[in-house]
């Protein structure tokens, strides 16, 4: 980890600097950085301390020492983000650049939020891991920590399972719109190396439709149902529609196997995200197998039954994967012994009719679930929450929906809105998320629409700063150039001019 931090530094301190400066006859100095950590874990979760202090002084004439010291290697990690951005370039008066660093200083420096995240759907459009790791990179120079990956959806299965290779056969949109195996285990630790966990997404029992239909073929019944019927808003949010089919049996046995490969992969990572948004009784009450199902357990086709359908399934699908997390887990130490202290850990789910405050607590325990709530502003299901005792991670629709503004009647959130967007007051707020849903973005989109607005929640994440965005104005300028050194393809947030002269476009 420390190696891989060293390289990041110096990889991007040339990659911003290095072309401006070598140009030039410049005065030359040495830079020291000496690091402490007072803890090994190289894991990062919603308890790691990120905290971090960067004292920078001179030594001598031409040397200047940056000594940071952390509780872990992540705070460490961000001490050295920090420090990247106090270099800068300065054209002189004699018509050349210097390469300029900020000879003293002392930051006390940590984050508001343990989880500061952004989700990226790969279903929709596949997103290739290239594209992947530029968002990672921009994620880290953003000093966010969490990539929610929603993996799949109704429109496409993508990531390649070794126990059901059934699930890319019949999902993927081609040979080429994969990820392996080892494709997956790159990105995590690409990511970790640049203080980002991943979570996993698999959506259920909705969004799930393109990669589920074998299930006849094999002998295996329905897996899923309404997958890809006509017309699609008798079934379906929005198509192609597909619903897994909570009353097989053998749907369980094949989720049992995708959640154990889904935890191999991801070996140091035990919270999972498992969707729960939009589920839709239309299509349910439209499966003939699934009313006699109910009519046969006495029970009718009224929303309430169907409730108590989806939350069976939500049972039934928590205790899979714990088991398969501590399967993973045995496979992973070569132990048994921990087969009598079982760990299990929180699961994410969208929030939902499953998961309003009239119902919540007759479902889903608050010491196993945390809600990930996508309503606007204006709603106040998160407060509610709250006060039942769930933790919640904040994505809130009306301003960090970053694909909204070209599709539909919705609006799109410039970086000022998704900056001012306040997360609720109190403790059982892990942190916020912004979103990038993919119907109408892509691998050559996919950069301009993400950034640099997520930076501007990333901000809100790390100091949940009392000011408003006019004072950040000048701060968020030169975080998109530092983007754009990085590879990274930001869409422009105002004129040159502006930049030039700040304050005045308001």
């Amino acid at each position: 980890m420390l190696n891989e931090i060293e390289k990041y530094f110096l990889f991007n301190l040339r990659r911003e600097f290095y072309h401006q400066t070598m140009k030039y006859n410049t005065t030359h100095f040495s830079l020291i950085i000496k690091l402490y950590t007072t803890s090994g874990t190289t894991s990062i979760s919603w308890t790691t301390d990120e905290s971090y202090t960067l004292n920078v002084l001179i030594e001598n004439s031409t040397t200047v020492v940056a000594i940071i010291e952390a509780n872990t290697i992540f705070g460490a990690r961000h001490g050295c983000e920090t420090l990247l951005q106090l270099f800068t370039t300065v054209n002189e008066e004699n018509s050349t650049t210097s390469l300029h660093m900020l000879s003293q200083a002392i930051i006390i420096d940590q984050p508001t939020y343990p989880h500061r995240g952004l989700l990226i759907d790969t279903a929709r459009n596949y997103i290739p891991t290239k594209c992947l790791k530029r968002q990672l990179d921009a994620m880290a120079a953003s000093k966010m920590n969490v990539f929610h990956w929603h993996v799949t959806d109704t429109q496409s299965f993508p990531i390649q399972l070794e126990s059901v290779p059934e699930m890319t056969t019949n999902g993927a949109y081609s040979a080429e719109a994969i990820y392996s195996p080892s494709d997956v285990r790159k990105i995590i630790r690409y990511a970790k190396y640049r203080g980002i966990r991943v979570i996993f997404e698999l959506d259920a029992p909705s969004h799930a439709g393109n990669g589920w239909q074998w299930g006849p073929d094999k002998g295996l019944g329905n897996l899923a149902v309404c997958i890809n019927q006509k017309p699609w808003r008798n079934f379906c949010i929005e198509p192609p529609c597909g619903q897994l089919n909570p009353i097989n049996l053998n749907l369980y046995t094949v989720l049992k196997d995708i959640y154990y490969d889904l935890a191999r992969m991801n070996k140091d990572e035990l919270i999972f995200h498992m969707g729960g948004d939009e589920v839709f009784f239309g299509c349910w009450n439209a499966t003939e197998e699934i009313v006699t199902y109910l009519r046969n357990h006495g029970m009718g086709q009224n929303n309430a039954d169907f409730l108590m359908l989806w939350s069976e399934f939500q049972d039934n699908v928590l205790r899979l994967w714990d088991n398969a997390l501590h399967l993973a887990t045995i496979n992973r130490t070569g132990s048994s012994t921990i087969s009598e202290n079982r760990v299990t850990s929180p699961v994410i789910v969208w929030s939902s009719r499953l998961t309003d405050p009239s119902v919540i607590e007759q479902f889903l325990p608050s010491e196993r679930y945390v809600i990930q709530t996508w309503v606007p502003t204006a709603d106040n299901t998160p407060q509610q929450l709250q006060k039942l005792g769930y933790k919640l991670i904040i994505s809130t629709k009306d301003a960090w929906y970053l694909d909204h503004g070209f599709w539909g009647v919705t609006s799109y959130y410039n970086w000022k809105k998704v900056y001012d967007n306040k997360l609720p007051k109190g403790n059982g707020t892990l942190g916020g998320e912004v979103c990038v849903w993919t119907e109408f973005i892509d691998a050559y989109t996919i950069d301009d629409r993400t950034w640099p607005r997520a930076a501007a929640a990333a901000e809100r994440l790390w100091s949940n700063p009392t000011t408003k965005s006019l004072d950040a104005e000048s701060r968020f300028f030169r975080h998109r150039d530092r983007l754009i050194s990085r590879g990274i393809k930001p869409e422009a947030i105002a004129p040159q001019w502006c930049q030039q002269n700040e304050g005045q476009c308001h």
